[in-house]
């Protein structure tokens, strides 16, 4: 079985991490920026952090972990959360890599419970199988009723109780946890800032 960190409580005010990236439109630009939002629980923004990883690598998992353990925040943070498990065309987060580093529990959002749609794109690549490996490792996926939409979360070192109440708690505008929310906003600003 898989090793999981244990939560006696979770308190309202939990330091969350939400990560998300954009890449420019430009095939001049050959990288993304990946902006880290800490939350503490879903209210009060406490800082933010970037990292940039390349655009066709396989970068993303350690710039995410260098990112992590250099920040101020680190030792307050109690869960990393993602807003996918790729980024830029490919650069697939090893997420059990990614707890097994930070001892921080993950949970990242993904768009369905089947991978397939994920599997037959991976199969263009050269380095298929790895990638392919990595994503079933993973971890458990968890499907969550939030505002009555079907949500689904993959989750790696974090019992799914204790993923399912961190999720709704953070959820206090809309069906996304708000560290991811604001992260992705402030990724796209960014984005266009870096265009213009």
């Amino acid at each position: 079985m898989a090793e999981k960190v244990k939560f006696h409580t979770i308190k309202t005010e939990i330091r969350l991490l939400g990560l998300d990236g954009c890449s420019s439109a430009s095939s001049r630009v050959e990288s993304t920026i990946l902006i880290g939002i800490v939350f503490r629980g879903g209210f009060w923004l406490d800082g933010a952090m970037k990292t940039e990883i390349k655009g066709n690598g396989l970068d993303v998992t350690e710039k995410i972990v260098n990112m992590v353990k250099t920040s101020p925040h680190f030792d307050q943070l109690r869960v990393i959360m993602l807003n996918r498990i790729v980024f830029s065309n490919f650069n697939f987060v090893d997420v059990r890599k990614l707890f097994t580093i930070t001892r921080l529990p993950v949970i990242v959002m993904i768009k369905r419970k089947n991978m397939a749609d994920v599997k037959n794109a991976l199969r263009k690549l050269p380095n298929f199988e790895e990638q392919w490996r990595i994503i079933q490792n993973s971890g458990e996926t968890v499907a969550m009723k939030l505002n009555g939409k079907n949500t689904y979360f993959l989750i790696s070192g974090i019992g799914k109780g204790d993923a399912e109440k961190i999720v709704k708690m953070s959820c206090t505008r809309l069906s996304i946890p708000e560290p991811i929310r604001v992260a992705h906003v402030i990724a796209l600003g960014v984005n266009k800032l870096r265009n213009a």
